[in-house]
Order: C-alpha cells, then structure tokens, then sequence
C-alpha cells in the first residue's frame, strides 16, 4: 500500500483532494478524497499505474462509468465523475461508509435469517432495477456488495456488465468475474442475460446461510466445471435450521438452465417477501422433467379481490371453481386446516395487480389515485421519440397483471415507467451547494415544481440543495417535479478566518489547527518577502466559513538569488 500514499495530499484535476487510502485491488486502488468544488467528501477510485495503458483495463473501467451513469437507485453505488487522461485514470463515486459482504461474512460466518432476507432483497432491488434498464451485472458476489452501518445494502463495480446497444467487456481472464457465483451460461462461455445475475445471487444467499460454497475445487477451471455440470447439496443438509422454503428459492435460482430459474428480479423478490412475511412458509412443487419447481406465490395462496386492471381473468373462475369442487367433495380435515393456516397468512397483506399503463399519459392525478391503490410510481425518461405526447408511458416494469402482495398504509407495489419527453425538453442545471430558496424560485421559472426532503449531511451547509433527482443534465418537461435533497446540517459551526499573511508557513499551519480549518492547496512563489512566509490566502481575514474548510496558501519561495544560495545586495 506505500506504492499509493505518494498521492495522499495530491489534488487531482485542481478539484480532488486525496485524503487516505481506502483500499487497494486487483486493478484499482480506492482513496477518500474532498471535492473541493462542492464541499463534500467522496470516494476516488483510480486504475494502478503498471495497467493504466492496458486497453482491456480501460475499457473496463469506462464501461464501469457508462453502465453506473445510467441507474439511479439507493442500493446502487453513485458516479459523480470520470476522468480517463493519458496518465491518471480515475472515477469519482459517493463515499460508502461500510464493508465489504465479503468482509462481514468472514467475521461473522453463517448469517441470521433477518440478515440473508434483508440482504437479498435489497440486491433484489437494485438488480431490477439495472435490469429493466437493459444492464446485466454479470459480477454478483459479495466483494463487490458494500454493507453500511445502517444495514443499507450497496450494489458496486459494474466493471463487466453487459449494457445495452453497446459493446461490452470481453470476457477474459481479468473480466470473467469470480468463478465461485458465475453462472453456468458464463463458465461455458454462453450467452447470457438477467436470469444469470439471479444464479449468482442463489449462490451468495447459499452461503449467506451456511457459512459455505456450494462449489469449491482447487484450481478455478475445476469451479467452473462444477458450476456446469454439479449439483449443489441443499442448504438444509449443511445447516438444518434453514426454512423450506428459503432452500427452495436458492436452489430454483441455481438451477442449470436458465429456463427452469426464476425469469426475473421481480419473481424472485415476490418469492422472497413471503419468507420474509412468515419464514415457516413452503412452496407447492411439481415435478417437470425430474426436477422440482416453485410454482408463483398467487397459486399457492388465496387471492383477495384485486385492484388496478385484471390480465388473466380466468383466475379467479378456476380458484372459485377448485373451491367449490373441494366443497362439494367434502374435503378432509387436513386441508380444511390447511385452508384455515393459509388465510391466516395473509390476513394483513393485500394482493394487488399491476394495471396496464401502456400508452397512458401520466397525471398528478393518476399518480394520487395509483398511490391510494398500492403503487409507488418511478419514473425514467425517453426522448428518441418527440411526436409521442409528453409523459406518455412507453414502457413499464413489473408487466401489467403482474400480482404483488402487500400491507395496506405500510408497503407499496413499486412500478417503474418510461416515459416520453416530447418536444419541448429543456436540460436541467446544477442546482447543487445553492439555497434551496433560490434553486425552487430558478425552479418555478422553468416551469418545474418541487418537493422538499431534508438530510443530515455534515459537509454541506444549512439550507444549502445537496443534489437533485433528476440529476443534473437530464431533461426534464414543464410541470415536472423536482426532488431537492436539502442540508439539514450536523450543527456546523462557522468561524471567522484569521490573517495567515506575514506568518511562517509552520506558524500558519498551527494557527489553521487551532481554528480547525483545513490546509488547502499550497503554492510557491519568488517574493521580495523572506522565503517561507506566507504571500497570501485562498479565503479573506474575518470571512465566516464553516469549520474544516480547506485554506489555501501562497508561500513565498524568496528571490531568486536566494534560490541560489547568494546574499543579497544590502546596498
């Protein structure tokens, strides 16, 4: 790690302060560093020296950018900059205060039971995301799964994904992902599309929950061999105490062939919110081909009267017909219990239906009215289409007639849609480190409304917009909302600068730690003034900052025949 700490201090860019190493990679190294232009710390994430002229290295690492640049989700790393020059090659990303998956398995072992669903399900979240925006990860394990301290999960380095029209990564020797959670379609070098994220995961939440692999071999092609041809033992002859059916989900989303998995993010989250509601539940089986699969959640359970627009009305007739038929037969006293337990079940939960929104132009009132149903509408936008009416809905995810359960006033159905921008787009600006009084006047001259949403961040000033969604460069139409982030601060505390000018440069440096400012950028210049005295500084004397702002020096470096080592003309 020596090799790095050269750049410790360094300011990259005139913007980026290095400030520690935060880890070190394969191909990478990872520093904290302080965005001096919006006053917040962030992670900077740059390719090591000995393969930054590696064509495939680079590539990687753009493909990184562009595949990362294009989601916005809270359980998906941030890209804020990229920087790709002949000699510093770099990504500028939000700080994750956290560790690795990785890390935290190795510490802790096997996984509670709350840890594994809370885990998945948020890596759930995130790839659905990805996925309906066409990007497959292709790297899924847990190096590259951040755990906050608040139990956050955070999806990083898209470094090999799959993006759509685009081309992407080989999949060499450097770029394979680790052959412990590749899928089978990728260890035999086939093509691949969102089910293979979803073997990766199974394999993870396997060993979330037995502390083991399911495949390990000494040498990697031997792993890989496995992943094609072996079958992995059940979680529950390792660890006994597994739920039935958390085993079943892992073993249906490692399944061999892409057909017999789970089809998409969406399924999966589905089967795993019902272990997470009652962890005692069991899939209904069948066998197909020799091999047992989870039939959909809807057909193991009843079905309260849905809301929103039905697609397969013929459901409801066969459930009432299967009922009736098991009424007129007189059915035994085991499935009457087991009829009794089953509503129980979903005594709290409501099964909603996505509705079809294709080629609706979307409202605030329609918004309102799909909230009061159940569903939480997220919006991406299209403009390769400028006749189609503005907020016309192209595309949407989950399907229409998709079904999700959910507790009334507690959770919602999330529906992302796609949507067109029309003609009249306009882009919008950085509106960040800026009173949020005056970016919601710039707001409303645009034609753009707003909503308010206030966080504790200890880097940006009271009141002051800490960044927007939509972010800024994208187009946004009138009447479009705004959501601003806004500081609610960390008691920061302002101070007056003091004078540095006339000092030493070692006085300056402990008058700026006695103020608990910050040192900045420090420049030399040839002075009439004694060599090491302070020329001038970057704030002015009596300015009021905010504690730990960064000042910055000119020192002077004496004249020239100082330099020298003569004495100067005393005449």
């Amino acid at each position: 790690m020596n090799a790095f700490e050269k750049y410790v201090g360094q300011v990259f860019d005139g913007r980026y302060k290095i400030t520690k190493i935060l880890g070190v990679g394969g191909m990478a190294v990872v520093f904290e560093a302080f965005d001096t232009k919006l006053n917040r710390i962030v992670a900077l994430k740059m390719l090591k020296d000995e393969i930054a002229n590696d064509s495939q290295s680079v590539k990687r690492f753009i493909n990184e950018s562009k595949a990362v640049s294009m989601l916005a989700h809270p359980n998906i790393v941030s890209i804020y900059d990229v920087s790709v020059k002949d000699n510093l090659k770099y990504i500028v990303m939000e700080r994750v205060d956290g560790i690795t998956l990785k890390s935290y398995m190795t510490q802790k072992g096997v996984l509670s039971l709350s840890e594994t669903l809370s885990y998945t399900e948020q890596i759930l979240r995130a790839l659905e995301h990805a996925h309906f925006k066409g990007i497959i990860h292709r790297d899924i394990k847990p190096q590259n799964i951040m755990l906050l301290k608040n139990g956050r999960i955070k999806v990083t380095d898209f470094g090999i994904a799959k993006l759509p029209n685009a081309e992407t990564v080989t999949m060499t020797d450097k770029a394979i992902g680790t052959v412990f959670y590749i899928s089978p379609e990728q260890a035999s070098g086939k093509p691949i599309d969102q089910r293979s994220d979803l073997y990766s995961l199974g394999v993870l939440m396997y060993e979330m929950v037995t502390g083991k692999l399911p495949f390990n071999a000494e040498s990697p092609v031997s792993v890989a061999l496995m992943q094609v041809n072996a079958k992995a033992k059940p979680p529950r002859e390792i660890m006994s105490n597994i739920p039935m059916g958390l085993e079943q989900i892992i073993m249906l989303a490692m399944e061999k062939q892409p057909d017999r998995r789970f089809q998409n993010a969406a399924q999966m989250l589905r089967h795993l919110l019902q272990i997470k509601n009652n962890p005692t539940y069991v899939f209904k089986t069948k066998s197909r081909d020799g091999k047992i699969a989870i039939e959909d959640v809807e057909k193991d359970k009843p079905v309260k009267k849905p809301v929103g627009k039905i697609s397969r009305p013929m459901f409801p007739v066969i459930l009432g017909v299967t009922l009736a038929l098991l009424l007129v037969a007189s059915v035994s006293v085991l499935h009457v219990i087991k009829m009794f337990n089953t509503s129980q079940e979903i005594t709290d939960t409501q099964t909603v239906v996505v509705p079809d929104l294709m080629g609706q132009v979307i409202t605030e009132d329609i918004n309102k009215e799909l909230v009061a149903q159940g569903f939480k509408l997220t919006f991406s936008y299209d403009d390769s289409q400028p006749d189609i009416p503005v907020r016309t809905v192209l595309a949407q995810s989950p399907e229409a007639g998709a079904q999700r359960k959910i507790i009334p006033g507690q959770q919602y159905c999330d529906i992302t849609l796609t949507l067109s921008r029309g003609k009249d787009a306009k882009i919008l600006p950085d509106l960040t480190v800026k009173d949020y009084r005056e970016v919601e006047i710039k707001l409303s001259d645009m034609g753009l409304k707003y909503t308010e949403v206030f966080e504790e961040n200890e880097n940006i000033p009271v009141s002051y917009v800490i960044r927007t969604m939509p972010m800024a460069g994208d187009k946004v139409n009138a009447g479009e909302t705004v959501t601003l982030y806004i500081s609610k601060g960390t008691d920061v505390k302002y101070i007056q600068v003091p004078g540095f000018v006339g000092l030493t440069e070692e006085q300056a440096k402990a008058r700026l730690s006695e103020y608990n400012l910050t040192l900045g950028e420090v420049t030399y210049e040839q002075s009439s003034l004694p060599k090491g005295t302070v020329i001038s500084q970057s704030r002015e004397a009596n300015e009021k900052v905010p504690e730990k702002t960064e000042i910055g020096l000119v020192i002077s470096s004496g004249q020239e025949n100082q330099q020298s080592g003569e004495a100067p003309n005393q005449n």
